[in-house]
Order: structure tokens, then C-alpha cells, then sequence
């Protein structure tokens, strides 16, 4: 299922179609400010684990989605100085490895004591995590073309994880450069990947 929703005034009712099939254990695909992304719940091992077989062996690690630096410090270790450097980066294209807390169930860890945290500059992708009330496990969708890393156009990620997937959210044509990827569990934050984001 194709469904389009737009960043500005995004549809009650379509949101609302989204979080009833995340709650149902199933799989999203939704647009970021950098690329197209998967989507499920937080609370669903069963999700969980049908991502990760849909992303395959030797993948990325999973990171999680928040609507704001707020619901982020109930699910993470979040001291003074590493609030600063979220506050003045977010919403915007960034991936930060942080502590989890408890919170954060083992299965999206996979024996990890970290966790990539995001806040899309993306009106659509905090509206789902919104309507939903808690997190959502996420992971980059990766085109199999070793020249296009990343598709940008929702139709063809559409034909080619409809089968997949519950529902595509089409948001536009989505970026292809990744988020950066900053560490903030040591002294100092550690450029880890440089992506689309340039760290304030």
C-alpha cells in the first residue's frame, strides 16, 4: 500500500491508518530529511525481528526514532552537556550514539549498551512517532545498485519492499546522503560517519 501524506498538515486519518499497522506488529517505510526509512515499533520483538530479516545479516545496527529531545531522555542516558549538543542539532539529519536506559528493549540492542538516536527535520516522520506515543526502531532502506546506494523515489521503493512491507508513506522524493553519525558516549563527540548534517 502506497499512501501519500504531506510534511505540512499531514492527515489525521492516514496517521492514524500508519500507527494502527505499527501497533499490529507490522512494518513501515517513511520518509526523513536524509533518506526513506523503515519503520516499526518499539514494543514489537515480532517487528523487530522481521526487520532485521528484511535488512539481512551483517546490516547496521537498528536506531530509534523520537518525536523530541524530551521522550529521547526517557530512553537514554541524556547528562548537561550531551542535552546542549542535541538541542542545538535537532530536528535535523543526525544519528547520535548514545547509553540506553532499560528502556530501550534487549532485542533492539542486540547485546549493545548503545543506541543511534534520531529527530528528523521531517514533519511526516515525527508526526507518525507522535501519533504512535512512543519510539519507533528504524533502519535506512539501501538500494541493491552499488552506484545508487540510497532510492529516492517512493514508487520504486514501493515496487520493490511492497511485498515487505505493510505501508509506503510517500512524503516526496527523498534524499540520498545519509544522516552524520555522531558519538556522544565518550569525553568529546566523534564524527563517526560524515552525512548530510554539519555539527553546531
Amino acid at each position: 500500500m502506497l499512501v501519500k501524506i504531506y510534511e505540512q498538515n499531514p492527515s489525521e486519518k492516514e496517521l492514524r491508518r500508519v500507527v494502527d499497522l505499527l501497533e499490529r506488529d507490522e512494518i513501515v517505510i517513511y520518509p526523513t530529511d536524509s533518506v526513506y526509512a523503515f519503520g516499526c515499533s518499539l514494543r514489537s520483538a515480532k517487528a523487530i525481528d522481521k526487520l532485521r530479516r528484511i535488512k539481512g545479516k551483517g546490516s547496521a545496527a537498528f536506531t530509534v526514532v523520537f518525536e523530541n529531545i524530551a521522550q529521547v531522555a526517557e530512553y537514554c542516558r541524556v547528562d548537561n552537556a550531551v542535552f546542549r549538543i542535541l538541542k542545538r542539532n535537532l530536528p535535523g539529519p543526525f544519528t547520535f550514539v548514545l547509553a540506553a536506559s532499560a528502556r530501550i528493549p534487549d532485542k533492539a540492542l542486540e547485546r549493545r549498551r548503545t543506541i543511534g538516536v534520531r529527530i528528523p527535520a521531517n514533519g511526516v516522520a515525527r508526526a507518525v512517532v507522535g501519533a504512535l506515543g512512543y519510539p519507533m526502531i528504524t533502519a535506512s532502506v539501501k538500494d541493491d545498485d552499488e552506484v545508487v546506494e540510497y532510492t529516492t523515489d517512493p514508487e520504486l521503493i514501493h515496487e520493490r519492499y511492497g511485498s515487505d512491507v505493510a505501508l509506503v508513506i510517500d512524503g516526496g522524493i527523498g534524499d540520498n546522503v545519509p544522516t552524520t553519525v555522531v558519538d556522544l558516549t565518550g569525553d568529546e563527540p566523534e564524527i563517526l560517519r560524515e552525512g548530510k548534517g554539519d555539527l553546531q
